[in-house]
């Protein structure tokens, strides 16, 4: 008998399910090794002829273009679009794919027609315009994981919050805090780069079309209305930066590298916590491997992928600002092309890290008894018994003396601290005497460690209530931004019946 749970092909006899197909298709699929698209060409072609839908929706409108030419080209192109361009891709490119595809249309329908396409526009802003459109599925996927992983991380802080656990500083237990109070640690740098990626992708909204090969243009086009058709938020003031330009990548490596580092610390952590020694955390059976060798082996590899992954888009943004760094401030192909060859697996990567992660901390459950007995066991009650004895006025430097060598006493006898505080006359007095084992528990110490951004409950609900604040806020404006993208498709989509059906 098989199920869905345990079903031929799956069961390895210590594991009963197949990988979390979400992490399946990121560390299994096959990708190119550049991490383009499957259909480069296809892509680069339907990018081109969205342009060139709302460029020649524009000429119209201005009077610059008829619109019975006008129509003509875009019932040729939106039939090419519809045909996956197969006659373009037949053809030879020696002058890239742009090239031949303006000279299919003006094949098929008479140079007339055909060339007035590319009036009052280059290949430079052409394809500086491609960049931002391309750049948009790779930069919402990117957020949409970030968004994820945040969401994720706000849940499980609040239902973990009074899980207590040791802090570890140099791999020691240091104080007792909740491993929800972690977790909304983490979130803080999560939040941090979702604004920052936020701001690093605005240059994404900018329209570069019209600015010509650098100088822009003599022909009097609206840019502010292919701006409106493509999504964009407003036209680049400067045809010399709009052609030069592709900072965005380079911001976006950087947003992407900075939440990396953060992913890859995480990973570490949990890469420690979920170790058979430690166990602090175990995580489902799908979402560890089994050995191909030894049968007791639940091994968390997709800590190892996310560690691997993460950081990636430091390596590409080193490579991409090494091919910009190099190339005068205008059209370049060192930059639009070579440069930006680094950008989308970068981007990738990161979003592969972060989705990984998500999973992992969505899947993963804490040991909430062993994970007390760790912070009973590692005495990270130390530090708020020396804070009472400074509260009864003794200097901090002379309790933390006094209290280490509590402490030293109990690890010695093999006793708890508790007994060794009764045993020291100078410590016992700040001590409730009728129960010092609750006063000492680390739970207990973990609600009292209200101050500084610790996690007692007052000062964990505060910070809880203003990061899901601020996510919000975020999760809006990135929605805000999705939805003017779409906008703009639905706008031209419009534009070109309304000049094909005159």
């Amino acid at each position: 008998m098989t199920s869905d749970t345990t079903r031929s092909g799956v069961d390895t006899g210590r594991l009963g399910t197949a990988l979390h197909p979400e992490a399946h298709a990121i560390v299994y699929d096959q990708y190119l090794p550049a991490g383009d698209s499957e259909d480069a060409v296809g892509e680069e072609l339907r990018l081109i002829s969205e342009v060139d839908r709302a460029h020649l929706v524009m000429l119209v409108e201005c009077g610059i273009v008829d619109a019975p030419r006008a129509a003509a080209l875009l019932d040729a192109v939106d039939g090419l679009r519809r045909d996956g361009f197969a006659p373009v891709r037949s053809r030879p490119m020696p002058r890239g794919v742009y090239l031949a595809y303006e000279s299919w249309l003006s094949e098929r329908l008479g140079d007339d027609v055909g060339g007035v396409l590319h009036t009052g526009r280059s290949r430079n802003d052409l394809n500086a315009t491609t960049a931002r459109l391309r750049g948009r599925d790779v930069y919402r996927r990117l957020l949409e994981s970030v968004e994820g992983l945040a969401a994720v991380l706000l849940a499980k802080a609040e239902e973990h919050g009074e899980v207590t656990m040791p802090a570890y500083t140099h791999g020691q237990p240091a104080v007792p805090i909740t491993y929800g109070h972690y977790l909304a640690g983490l979130g803080c740098a999560v939040l941090r780069a979702f604004a920052d990626l936020l701001h690093a992708g605005m240059e994404l909204d900018t329209n570069p079309l019209g600015a010509g090969a650098v100088g822009g243009t003599s022909v009097a086009i609206d840019t502010g209305r292919t701006s409106e058709l493509l999504g964009f938020t407003a036209p680049a003031a400067n045809s010399v930066d709009a052609v030069a330009s592709r900072d965005f990548g380079l911001r976006l490596l950087s947003a992407s590298g900075v939440l990396g580092v953060a992913v890859s610390r995480a990973a570490r952590d949990l890469a420690a916590w979920t170790s058979e020694e430690v166990a602090l955390l175990r995580l489902a059976d799908d979402l560890v491997g089994s050995s191909s060798m030894m049968p007791q082996k639940r091994n968390p590899f997709l800590l190892e992928h996310i560690q691997g992954r993460a950081t990636a888009s430091l390596g590409a943004f080193s490579a991409a600002a090494s091919a910009m760094a190099t190339a005068p401030y205008t059209n370049s192909i060192a930059v639009t092309n070579e440069a930006l060859r680094q950008v989308w697996p970068g981007l990738r990567n990161t979003t592969d890290a972060v989705t990984l992660l998500r999973l992992v901390l969505a899947g993963a459950e804490p040991d909430a008894g062993l994970m007390l007995r760790r912070a009973v066991d590692g005495h990270t009650s130390a530090t708020y018994l020396a804070e009472q004895l400074v509260s009864s006025g003794m200097p901090f430097r002379s309790s933390h003396h006094l209290v280490g060598r509590v402490v030293l006493r109990a690890l010695n006898a093999s006793r708890p601290l508790a007994d060794a505080v009764r045993d020291t006359p100078e410590v016992a007095r700040v001590a409730p005497h009728d129960d010092i084992e609750h006063w000492l528990d680390p739970a207990t110490v973990a609600r009292a460690n209200a101050y500084g951004g610790g996690p007692g409950p007052a000062s964990r609900a505060g910070a809880l209530a203003g990061m899901t604040a601020e996510f919000h806020g975020l999760r809006a404006e990135f929605t805000a931004r999705r939805d003017h993208w779409a906008h703009g498709a639905v706008l031209l989509d419009a534009a070109v019946g309304r000049v094909t059906s005159r």
